[in-house]
């Protein structure tokens, strides 16, 4: 079972930046990583995907901030988050559709 780890998160300003890792435990160069997020009483929701191909798709609210990659050889799986606001506030996992595996989450605070 693979077993996915995010590390990264911490306390940013407004209009900062983070990068967000995502490391698995086997090779997951096949399948297709997700990141979701999940704000103090609101719904889990999905930020964006990356596929196998490369190929990503954000959320309307992430796009052009955000941005997931991958490196294949290290086996993790990136998301860099810019222009940072308050609303951006959340436990930010990564997850593995296919297979429904979910690391623990990272916490990513944007405060003054």
């Amino acid at each position: 079972q693979v077993q996915l780890v995010e590390s990264g998160g911490g306390l940013v300003q407004p209009g900062g930046s983070l990068r967000l890792s995502c490391a698995a435990s086997e090779d997951i160069s096949r399948m297709a990583v997700a990141w979701y997020r999940q704000a103090p009483g609101k719904q889990r929701e999905l930020v964006g995907t990356i596929f196998r191909n490369g190929l990503t798709n954000y959320v309307d609210s992430v796009k052009g901030r955000f941005t997931i990659s991958r490196d294949n050889s290290e086996q993790t799986v990136y998301l860099q988050m810019t222009t940072l606001k308050p609303d951006d506030t959340a436990r930010y996992y990564c997850m593995i559709p296919d297979i429904n595996t979910w690391g623990q989450g990272t916490q990513v605070t944007v405060s003054t």
